[in-house]
């Protein structure tokens, strides 16, 4: 866990970083999970931070990370948010994948879903891993790699 020391390190180096790239950000720092600390970033302007698919959002917080590891000797995650953009895409590509196996399990036929980086798809496969009808898996290579949804034998 980290210190209330370290979590203030973070929040304070979060705020800079943000700054120095002429971006207005508030910057909330929420419980951390496990290893995990959720970062959320309220701004006026979300899709420069986002950007196409959340490509922009994944190598900030990348860097971020990068960043964080130089200040602080102890082993943990950021999950960087903008106005909770990731938790609204989380809930779509769970309906999504629930939709496509609904699909796959009345037409017997299996439904390639378009490409998606790994976290992504790793949301996909949790989704489904539960049903008995249907079966996962990834293929392609990145970045084109995609989930195909199969009826189950």
């Amino acid at each position: 866990m980290l210190s209330q020391s370290e979590i203030k390190e973070i929040k304070e180096t979060t705020e800079e970083f943000f700054r120095k790239m002429a971006f207005e950000v508030e910057v909330e720092v929420l419980p951390q999970q496990d290893l995990t600390l959720p970062i959320n970033l309220k701004t006026d302007d979300p899709k420069i931070l986002i950007g196409e698919g959340g490509q922009t959002l994944a190598e900030i917080q990348h860097i971020l990370k990068a960043m964080l590891r130089r200040k602080i000797d102890q082993s943990f995650f950021i999950d960087l948010d903008v106005l909770g953009y990731k938790k609204k895409k989380a809930e779509y590509l769970k309906e999504l994948a629930r939709s496509s196996a609904d699909e796959v399990a009345i037409t017997k036929k299996e439904k390639q879903l378009t490409p998606m980086p790994a976290y992504e798809r790793r949301i996909v496969h949790l989704e489904l891993a539960g049903r008995s009808d249907v079966t996962t898996e990834s293929l392609g290579q990145e970045p084109e790699r995609y989930v195909v949804i199969r009826p189950y034998p």
